[in-house]
C-alpha cells in the first residue's frame, strides 16, 4: 500500500557512524540482543526484533505512542506526534518496508526519496568486504555442523551451485514458482541472455526501482525483473536472493496479488506466464524482444502454436495444443476445435480420493496415467453442459474427448488438489505417483505415429509442492534437477535430497521437459 505518514516520519540523514557496525542482516535487536528478523526504525535509526522473534520493534512503535499521549498540554503533545512518531521501520534482510500506523508493508518513498536511500546504504553495507568476509567465515564454520542446513555433496564439500529466495511474507507460493521455472534451462537461459533495459536516464540511470501505483504502465518491466531474478539464481551464493523488487512489480501489474495473504500457486505461475507473455509480443517502450526460431505449426489448423497473438518463448516452451472433439448422441453430428494451453489441470479420479481408517487396508494407488486418462477418456456432458448440435438446432445430450495435437518442449502438468464443497475450499490430499524419467505421453496423442521418435518422452525437471490443508493456508516448497542433481527449495533454505524423497512428495504441478537425447535411457516404471 501507499503509506500516507512517510513524509513526517522518514526524514533521516544518512550517517553511517549513526548505524550499528557490521552487515545490517545480523544486527542485533537492542533489547533482547537478537540477530533474528531485525529491524531499523527509520526514525531514530535504533534496531529492535520482528514480531516473530520478540516483537520488539511493535514494543517501540507502542512505547512512542504512549508518550506521545500522556505528554503534559496539546500543544506539546502534537508537537510530538508531529516529530516523533517512529511509525516505520525496515526489514534490514529484505529491505521492505513497514507502517504501524497502517499496519500494512509500504511501497511508496517520500519526496525526497529517503527510503531509497536508506535501502541502498543497508546494501552497500551488506555487500562490503568485511560483511561479506564475516558471513563466508559463518557459513564455513556452519558447515562443519552436523545439523547444518547448507548444501552438501557426496564429498561433504558446500555445493552452493543452487540460490535460496528470501519470503517477503507469504510470498512462498511465488518462491516455489521462480525456483522451479529457473531449473527450466531453456526457459531460464532466454532470459538471462537478454540484454539489460534501461528504464531511467539522467541522476536515476541504475538505481532499483521500487514502484507504486501511482507510476505509468512504462515503469516497469515483468521481463526485466524476472531477468535479474534469474541470474541471480543461477549466480549462487552463500546467502539467499530477496526477489523484492520482482514483487512489487507483481503487485504493479497484478492486483489480484497485492499484500501479504497466501496465494495459490499455480493462479500465479498463470498469471505469470501470460504477463511475460504479453510483454514479450509488445516489448519495453516498443523494443521487440527477439524470437526463438522452431516454432510449432497446427497441422490440421495451419497457425503457429499461441496464445493471444505472435509467439513468444512462453507459448515456444509451454505451448501446446488440445483437439476437443463434441459428439451429439441424437444425430451423431461431430465438431472439433483446436485449444492452446500453456499447462493441463488434471483432476485426481474420485475413486482415489476417498480417506481410509487406520485399520483399513490400503487402497490402489493413483498414478499420474490414472489422472491423464480420466482428462483424455470420452465421457457425456452432464444436463448443465448440454451440446449445442448446429445440425438439431438445440442443446442435446453429447460425449467429449480430448486429444494431444501438439506436446510442447515443456509440459506442465497441474493436479487439482483444492475443490470447493459448499462454501469451503477442501485439499484433496492423496498420494498420486508420477516418473522421474521416461513419462510416455505417446498413447494422448491425435496422431502418434506422425511423431518424431522420442519426442513423446518426458523427464521431471521440477515439482512445487503444498504443505497444509487449505489454498489460503499452509506452505510451498519446490524440488528442482539441476546439472543431474535434486535440491530441495524452501524459501531461503535450499538443501540436496535424493531422489527418492522427491518421489514421495504430494505434487501439486510437474514440470516435465521433452527428452531431447537420441539415445533413449530405461523408461522408469512409475506413472
Amino acid at each position: 500500500m501507499e503509506c500516507p505518514h512517510l513524509n513526517s516520519n522518514v526524514c533521516i540523514t544518512i550517517d553511517s557512524s549513526s548505524f550499528p557496525h557490521g552487515s545490517p542482516s545480523s544486527w542485533c535487536c537492542s533489547v533482547c540482543r537478537s540477530n533474528k528478523s531485525p529491524w531499523v526504525c527509520l526514525t531514530c535509526l535504533n534496531v529492535h526484533c520482528g514480531r516473530y522473534v520478540n516483537a520488539h520493534a511493535k514494543q517501540h512503535y507502542e512505547d512512542s505512542q504512549s508518550q506521545v499521549t500522556g505528554g503534559a498540554g496539546q500543544k506539546r503533545c502534537e508537537e510530538q506526534e508531529k516529530n516523533a512518531q517512529h511509525l516505520v521501520c525496515m526489514d534490514c534482510s529484505s529491505y521492505s518496508l513497514f507502517c504501524y500506523r497502517c499496519d500494512d508493508f509500504v511501497v511508496n518513498d517520500t519526496k525526497l526519496g529517503h527510503v531509497q536511500k536508506v535501502r541502498e546504504h543497508l546494501r552497500s553495507l551488506d555487500n562490503s568486504p568485511l560483511a561479506v568476509h564475516r558471513r563466508t567465515k559463518r557459513k564455513l564454520l556452519e558447515s562443519n555442523s552436523p545439523t547444518s542446513k547448507l548444501l552438501k555433496d557426496n564429498g561433504g564439500a558446500s555445493a552452493l551451485s543452487a540460490m535460496g529466495l528470501r519470503n517477503l511474507g507469504n510470498t512462498c507460493f511465488m518462491n516455489a514458482i521462480l525456483q522451479s521455472l529457473s531449473n527450466i534451462q531453456q526457459f531460464s537461459c532466454y532470459f538471462m541472455e537478454l540484454p539489460a533495459v534501461a528504464l531511467r536516464s539522467g541522476k536515476t540511470a541504475g538505481r532499483r526501482m521500487y514502484h507504486t501505483r501511482s507510476q505509468g504502465d512504462t515503469s516497469v518491466s515483468l521481463v526485466e525483473e524476472l531477468r535479474k531474478t534469474l541470474c541471480y539464481l543461477w549466480q549462487g551464493g552463500p546467502t539467499a536472493f530477496s526477489p523484492d523488487s520482482l514483487f512489487y512489480v507483481v503487485w504493479k501489474i497484478m492486483p489480484s496479488f497485492r499484500g501479504y495473504q497466501q496465494q495459490d500457486a499455480h493462479e500465479f505461475m498463470r498469471y505469470l506466464l501470460d504477463h511475460l507473455h504479453r510483454e514479450l509480443q509488445g516489448g519495453l517502450n516498443g523494443a521487440k524482444h527477439p524470437a526463438l526460431p522452431d516454432e510449432g505449426k497446427l497441422p490440421a489448423a495451419g497457425g503457429k502454436c499461441c496464445i493471444n497473438g505472435s509467439s513468444t518463448v512462453v507459448t515456444s516452451i509451454f505451448g501446446g495444443v488440445l483437439q476437443n472433439e463434441v459428439n451429439c448422441l441424437i444425430c451423431g453430428t461431430e465438431s472439433r476445435k483446436f485449444d492452446p494451453f500453456l499447462d493441463l489441470s488434471l483432476d485426481i479420479p474420485n475413486q482415489f480420493r476417498h480417506k481410509r481408517a487406520k485399520d483399513q487396508e490400503p487402497g490402489p494407488t493413483c498414478t499420474l496415467r490414472d489422472c491423464l486418462c480420466s482428462f483424455t477418456d470420452l465421457e457425456e456432458l452432464d444436463q448443465a453442459e448440454l451440446y449445442m448440435c448446429h445440425r438439431c438446432k438445440k442443446r442435446q445430450k453429447s460425449t467429449k474427448k480430448f486429444w494431444v495435437q501438439k506436446l510442447p518442449k515443456v509440459l506442465c502438468l497441474h493436479l487439482k488438489r483444492f475443490h470447493w464443497t459448499s462454501y469451503l475450499r477442501n485439499k484433496v490430499t492423496t498420494y498420486v505417483e508420477f516418473p522421474l524419467r521416461g513419462l510416455d505421453m505417446r498413447g494422448y496423442l491425435l496422431q502418434p505415429e506422425e511423431a518424431l521418435p522420442d519426442r513423446w518422452l518426458y523427464d521431471l525437471v521440477a515439482v512445487v509442492v503444498h504443505h497444509g490443508s487449505g489454498v489460503g493456508s499452509g506452505h510451498y516448497t519446490a524440488y528442482g534437477k539441476r546439472e543431474g542433481r535434486w535440491y530441495h527449495f524452501n524459501d531461503s533454505t535450499v538443501t540436496l535430497t535424493e531422489e527418492e524423497t522427491v518421489v514421495k512428495a504430494k505434487a501439486y504441478i510437474l514440470f516435465y521437459t521433452e527428452r531431447s537425447d537420441k539415445t533413449t535411457p530405461e523408461t522408469d516404471t512409475r506413472r
